[in-house]
């Protein structure tokens, strides 16, 4: 039996919960995982986990045996990493999730200059508004936006988004501009973004002048993905509400109009998020270091007013 790989394996259990949620983040068979599990357990003469065929849950020993061979780990990690040397060339694998329209309007365009930089990290990007569990999945880290409210994650803030509140010009001339954001109530007609998260409708929110106001609309379509929720807006379906980097090319072009100017949108914090157990390899902190910049360059991501 190979102990490291018999240590990871019994590792990802807990921290999935599952045998299978394991053998698929660690790229290995469920078989596989299982025996490893039951070795280690032969080994040391203990009962690490329970099986139920609904659950697996961690004995009294497993949970202390976790919580001592976890730390272990990341101190091996640190060896296979190569300390200094690393360090100064960041290598290896890096699995990052954001969000779809994130990732295609502005992270991967800019992707060119992070592999000029770090030639030998290879990144395995999900881009998608599911939101993933990051110890689950087993996710380096993922960008999030919003207040954080997982204290079992860290956060370290990297920026804002910006919001603007848009409507098509087919939508403007059948139903006029709206002049206060009460009208979204009733006169007017808004396209409603469902959080994956909650799976709630996202109000739209808005202050002036100290004043703060927070509209549902009156809606007819709902979306949960940011691309198709920008593309209903841009087909008159109705006023949409959310950040400038996804609005901004369809601004540019017409075919996306600001309205309720004086009545500003409220931004969401930028966070990049990791587990507090996830070693900190060069290469997650070449990542975030590089994402951070670019938040505070990116003409789509760089604030253009004050609160």
């Amino acid at each position: 039996m190979d102990r490291i790989v018999a240590l990871r394996a019994f590792g990802r259990v807990v921290e999935t919960g599952s045998f299978t949620k394991a053998a698929d983040s660690l790229e290995m068979g469920k078989a596989s995982v299982t025996r490893l599990v039951q070795h280690l357990e032969a080994h040391l003469g203990m009962k690490l986990l329970t099986r139920t065929t609904r659950k697996v849950t961690v004995t009294r020993e497993g949970a202390a045996y976790y919580d001592r061979t976890v730390a272990l780990l990341r101190e091996l990690e640190d060896v296979d990493a190569g300390m200094a040397s690393e360090q100064s060339n960041p290598k290896g694998r890096l699995r990052v999730d954001i969000g779809a329209a994130l990732g295609q309007l502005v992270m991967i365009p800019q992707l060119a200059e992070f592999q000029r930089r770090y030639p030998q990290v290879h990144l395995d990007l999900g881009a998608s508004d599911r939101r993933i569990d990051i110890v689950v999945d087993n996710v380096d880290c993922a960008i999030r936006a919003g207040a954080m409210t997982d204290e079992s994650l860290v956060a370290r803030r990297i920026g804002e988004f910006e919001f603007l509140t848009c409507a098509a010009p087919d939508y403007l001339a059948r139903h006029g501009a709206p002049r206060h954001p009460d009208e979204l109530n009733g006169e007017h007609m808004v396209v409603g973004y469902t959080s994956t998260r909650t799976g709630r409708v996202i109000p739209f929110n808005f202050h002036r002048d100290g004043q703060r106001t927070e509209v549902e609309g009156r809606m007819l379509l709902t979306v949960n993905e940011l691309n198709a929720y920008v593309a209903a807006g841009v087909s008159g379906l109705g006023i949409v509400q959310t950040a400038r980097f996804a609005l901004q090319r369809h601004i540019d072009a017409g075919t996306l109009v600001p309205v309720l100017d004086d009545w500003v949108p409220a931004g969401l914090a930028a966070h990049i998020v990791y587990a507090p157990n996830r070693y900190i390899s060069a290469r997650l902190r070449a990542f975030i270091d590089w994402s951070a910049e670019l938040f505070r360059t990116h003409p789509l991501l760089m604030p253009r007013r004050g609160p």
